[in-house]
């Protein structure tokens, strides 16, 4: 058998979060928070009310195991771009809808939870579950620990409350700040083409679906690009692209925290080409890139790791991101105006136990889904993106204390499972292990209406047939064109890939890690057909079953940093490596400081680096920092508690000469537990 494929089992979370109040969002650096006077009113007949929102959703930069490859040894050691949560409110006279969009991992439940629990708190029952649709871009260069799911947790040995809290607090900011935004608007639709930003990772399992569905994608690949423009006051405000390919250019060797190519798409977009500065606390545009049907789609177009257009996992991570920029703007260049109500729906379903009608299996027999089950190519991984789970099965003296505290993963199958989830070869019964499942099998669908646009969202990495085949059966419960459904992948909650029964059985990495047994997309095109037959006929569905919450029961074998301690000699904030008196635009301006564990403040909505220029009246001013594309800050121990912080700058070609300098920003926990602010700051340079 075939054992190929990216892992993507990772992590784990819960917690009361730390939220700032909505009186305090304007204090908040890098939120949105402009209040329009029309916020509270109702659009006119036939029109919108729109609001946009921003913040950020960084972990900590340093020892934290990473989301997405689960490599233990992928512990965060610094900050490249930083991950943010984009929030759009789309309001009519009835109804409004959320969709929000974060760089992170995976949307797991316990965030679902938390971010509805705090809505909730704030806003009443304005915005719940059945109105908020929350989603990831997936990428695999983020803070892990945010999810309640054992299964999610083992690589980054538990349950995360810093990447929790972060994640929460930076979607449920930036779904206030949209609120606070909310004035008249109006949208537009438009779509393009984009053939050279992914390649299908699993051809072998691909090419086992009928002709019917394969040519509907002759290159193996989705290549639609679909864009929603977003007016106010005759000026673009935002945007939302939807393009399937993996955000897993950053490869499992890297340790900085980056939104990968995806990340950089919204960084031209807002950055490069609207001048967003992102600490300036009110950002008049925001762009984002979502994800569908993505789950054999990666952008490593030589089919290896970090490998395709180039062989650098940072050139490749821009020039991908540019790719979906540059359709994006195409999409938007032809975009025609949207009208039609905001709705939506949302039910929860049961994967472990859905009995399947045989209208919807490919051999018109009835079927029924399984409870959950890693098969053997899920633990190999993936030869295109990155190699497998470490600790099922355990290595030979590999030792991780998560399993440890659980017990033993890798207890044989019954053979019940083993013929419900035929032909996989079972590496772990994840549904079946103590003290809980290690996966959610009770999991949300949800249709979102967008005008003349329609999102089936479902919380798996859907392959692009499977996909295909929903979106085909919700248009036609909806009596709408298929190009008006999108497959909304990575939304709500997260239990890993959906593939066609077909694919399934050639037990690639994704069909091995389609958990729940090989009729799990008919059970969705099932489910997906009785939502969307009562979403068009207004319809009330049961919300479903109730989804678990073993919020009380998170491990965490993390350990926690001490005091921090400094260099024989040295002081907090002393530069230990000055930048050069004169820098030329085009080449690189480093640093070294004497710094400070990151998990002691992760500066969400801040700044480690700003670049400064003085100025005609000598004062200094920023003009870069750390989280932007071009600043990377990159974290290292010496001996038991000593921090250094490296900084480099790529000096941008069209830089004003003058003079410049580098500051520092950081906290020192001292050993009474108290936190100290300081500020290092570098010798002056010359841009010349």
């Amino acid at each position: 058998m075939p054992v190929s494929r990216r892992t993507v089992l990772a992590r784990t979370a819960t917690g009361s979060a730390t939220l700032v109040t909505a009186a305090a969002m304007a204090t908040v650096p890098g939120v949105t928070t402009a209040l329009s006077a029309s916020a509270a009113a109702a659009p006119a007949s036939g029109g919108y009310l729109v609001g946009i929102g921003l913040s950020d959703i960084t972990g900590p930069a340093a020892e934290c195991g990473m989301m997405g490859y689960s490599q233990l040894e992928q512990q965060t050691a610094g900050i490249h771009l930083r991950p943010r949560a984009r929030a759009f409110i789309i309001a009519t006279s009835e109804r409004r809808i959320v969709f929000a969009v974060a760089e992170n991992g995976m949307i797991f439940q316990s965030v679902h939870r938390g971010v509805m629990l705090e809505l909730a708190r704030r806003f009443g029952d304005l915005y719940t579950e059945q109105n908020v649709l929350l989603t990831s871009t997936h990428s695999h260069a983020t803070c892990g620990g945010s999810s309640n799911d054992y299964a999610y947790n083992l690589s980054i040995l538990g349950f995360q409350q810093q990447v929790y809290d972060a994640e929460v607090n930076g979607i449920v900011e930036a779904i206030a700040a949209a609120h606070a935004d909310l004035g008249p608007g109006t949208l537009a639709l438009g779509r393009s083409e984009l053939h050279n930003a992914s390649v299908n990772r699993s051809r072998v399992a691909f090419d086992r679906n009928p002709d019917a569905d394969k040519q509907h994608f002759p290159q193996a690949i989705d290549p639609a690009v679909t864009a929603l423009s977003i007016v106010k006051g005759g000026r673009q405000v935002g945007a939302i692209t939807w393009f399937a390919t993996h955000n897993t250019s950053m490869t499992n060797q890297n340790r900085l925290i980056s939104a990968d190519n995806k990340g950089y798409a919204s960084f031209s977009f807002e950055h490069i080409e609207h001048g967003v500065r992102y600490l300036d606390g009110a950002v008049d545009f925001i762009a984002a890139f979502a994800q569908t049907n993505a789950g054999d789609m990666s952008p490593n177009l030589n089919l290896r790791p970090g490998s395709g257009p180039t062989e650098d996992e940072f050139d490749n991570t821009r020039i991908i991101g540019e790719r979906q920029y540059h359709a994006a703007k195409a999409a938007l260049a032809e975009a025609k105006s949207l009208s039609g109500p905001a709705d939506s729906m949302l039910c929860y379903i049961d994967l472990a136990d859905i009995a399947v009608d045989g209208r919807f299996t490919p051999d018109g027999q009835p079927r029924h889904t399984a409870p959950a089950a890693a098969g053997v190519s899920l633990i190999a991984g993936s030869t295109e993106d990155g190699p497998g789970l470490p600790g099922i099965p355990i290595p030979e003296g590999v030792r991780n204390p998560f399993i440890d505290a659980l017990g033993n993963p890798n207890a044989p199958a019954p053979s019940w499972l083993a013929d419900a989830q035929a032909p996989k070869a079972i590496a772990a019964p994840l549904g079946l292990l103590p003290p809980v499942s290690w996966v959610p099998s009770v999991v949300p669908i949800q249709i979102v209406r967008i005008g003349e646009l329609y999102l089936a969202a479902g919380g798996g990495e859907f392959t692009i047939v499977s996909g295909l085949r929903i979106r085909r059966a919700v248009a036609a419960a909806l009596g709408v064109s298929l190009e008006q459904v999108l497959l909304q992948g990575y939304a709500n909650s997260y239990h890993e890939y959906v593939t066609t029964p077909e694919e399934y059985d050639s037990q690639q990495y994704e069909g091995a890690s389609t958990l729940f047994g090989r009729y799990t997309s008919s059970a969705y095109l099932q489910e997906f057909t009785r939502l969307a037959t009562a979403f068009a006929d207004r319809q009330q569905v049961p919300r479903g079953p109730a989804p678990r919450d073993v919020s009380a029961m998170q491990p965490n074998f993390q350990s926690a940093p001490g005091p921090d301690m400094t260099p024989p000699g040295r002081n907090f904030g002393d530069v230990l490596i000055q930048p050069a008196a004169t820098a030329a635009r085009g080449t690189q301006v480093a640093a070294e400081f004497v710094s400070a564990h990151p998990k002691h403040n992760p500066r969400r909505n801040g700044t480690f680096l700003e670049v400064q220029r003085r100025n005609d009246s000598g004062e200094w001013v920023r003009v870069a920092n750390e989280g932007e594309w071009a600043v990377r800050f990159h974290w290292s121990k010496r001996g038991t508690a000593a921090s250094v912080a490296r900084f480099t700058w790529d000096v941008p070609a069209d830089a004003a000469p003058g003079r410049y300098r580098l500051q520092h920003y950081a906290d020192s926990l001292s050993p009474d537990g108290a936190l100290h602010p300081f500020t290092g700051t570098s010798d002056e340079f010359d841009v010349v």
